[in-house]
C-alpha cells in the first residue's frame, strides 16, 4: 500500500538547512553528470529542494512533477525569484507523467516512491520518459525510525525497491546508504 502524502503545510520544512545535513541535493545532482542544455525531471518536486540544483546544471528544460498544485505554486514562486525560467510544473502522480517518450536525459525522484501506489509503473514510466544512457537517482528513506520522514511501515526496504527497478528495465548502478536514507543511481540501457 502506498503511504500519505506528505502535508503541504509542512513545506517550509522541506527547504530547511538541516535537511542538508540528511541530503545532499548539489551531490545527487552532481553525480547524474548533467551537461548544458540537457533535460531533466524532478519527480515529488515538492518545493524544489532537488528542482534548484537540477536547474543550476543545465539551460534545458526542468520538468518539476508533483501532485500537489500548492507544492507546485511554491516551487513556481522559487524558480521564479531565482530566475529559473527553464523549470516547468507539472501536476502528475508518477504512474502516468504527461511527458513524451525519450525527453530527458536525468531524473530524480526524491522521497516520494513511498507514497506510489503502483512502483512498477512508476518506474516504467521513468524508463519511458527518459533517454537511453540516462542517469537518475532514487532517494528514500531508510528502515529505521527516525524524527523526520514516514512513519516505519511506509519506509521501503532498497533491495526490494532494486528488483522492482530491474524487472522495469532499469540498471541499478550504486547504492548508498546512510543511517536515515539511502539513494539508488540507476541508469537506463544504451
Amino acid at each position: 500500500m502506498a503511504g500519505h502524502r506528505f502535508d503541504p503545510a509542512k513545506a517550509d520544512k522541506l527547504l530547511d538547512p538541516k535537511r542538508q545535513d540528511l541530503v545532499d541535493s548539489d551531490l545527487v545532482a552532481m553525480k547524474l553528470n548533467i551537461s548544458d542544455g540537457a533535460n531533466v525531471m524532478d519527480l515529488g518536486a515538492g518545493n524544489g529542494y532537488f528542482t534548484m540544483p537540477l536547474a543550476m546544471r543545465t539551460s534545458g528544460d526542468v520538468y518539476a512533477v508533483d501532485v500537489e498544485p500548492e507544492m507546485l505554486g511554491l516551487l513556481g514562486v522559487r524558480a521564479q525569484e531565482r530566475g529559473f525560467d527553464h523549470i516547468g510544473l507539472i501536476e502528475s502522480d508518477l504512474e502516468e507523467i504527461p511527458l513524451s517518450d525519450n525527453a530527458v536525459e536525468a531524473s530524480v525522484a526524491a522521497f516520494v516512491v513511498h507514497e506510489v501506489a503502483n512502483r512498477k509503473n512508476a518506474f516504467r514510466e521513468m524508463n519511458r520518459i527518459m533517454k537511453s544512457g540516462s542517469k537518475g537517482a532514487i532517494v528514500e528513506w531508510a528502515q529505521v525510525e527516525g524524527e523526520v520522514g514516514p512513519p516505519l511501515h511506509e519506509r521501503l526496504d532498497p533491495h526490494v525497491l532494486m528488483e522492482e527497478m530491474k524487472k522495469t528495465g532499469l540498471i541499478l548502478d550504486e547504492l548508498v546508504e546512510t543511517k536515515d536514507i539511502y539513494t539508488i543511481y540507476f541508469s537506463t540501457e544504451k
